[in-house]
């Protein structure tokens, strides 16, 4: 499958606006940056964004994230490598992601109050929104896996 067009080239005001914002997650929010990476990885998963996936994994490596939670992720409830902090980002990651009828439940905002504050729990959901926002792009306009690897230097991460 080959990308269907240059979104970036064609919205280029718009794009640069997400990027802000995805920029503003990273830099102004009070989210670490491995949780941040495990948000990317899993929203990506669920939406299945084969070119976040990719790259977001290669960042995470790159950051220092140990390949074998790289592989868990997908399965992080039966994982027993994640902490209960870990473990309530990638449930409120999940519920956000996949909003049902009905929103998200109170019993995982609950959970996800006992290891967050209302300020994390805040930036965390514009990090999720943010994720969700480039998945559709990538997804609707079949960016390439990999193609920018060159570009964001994810060569280094060794996951060719």
């Amino acid at each position: 499958m080959s990308q269907r067009l240059d979104y970036a080239a064609h919205s280029k005001s718009l794009v640069d606006k997400l990027v802000a914002l995805s920029a503003a997650t990273k830099k102004e929010g009070s989210i670490e940056r491995g949780l941040l990476h495990l948000v990317d990885i899993r929203a990506s998963q669920i939406n299945g964004c084969a070119f976040c996936l990719d790259m977001h994994s290669k960042e995470a490596k790159i950051d220092g994230e140990r390949e074998l939670r790289l592989y868990h992720v997908a399965v992080w409830r039966e994982s027993p490598l994640f902490s209960a902090r870990e473990r309530a980002v990638l449930e409120w990651t999940e519920a956000v992601t996949k909003l049902g009828e009905h929103g998200v439940a109170d019993e995982i905002y609950a959970r996800v109050r006992e290891q967050l504050s209302e300020k994390e729990i805040a930036d965390l959901t514009f990090a999720i929104v943010t994720i969700n926002a480039w998945n559709r792009l990538a997804i609707a306009f079949r960016a390439v896996p990999g193609s920018a690897d060159a570009a964001y230097g994810l060569g280094r991460a060794g996951l060719q």
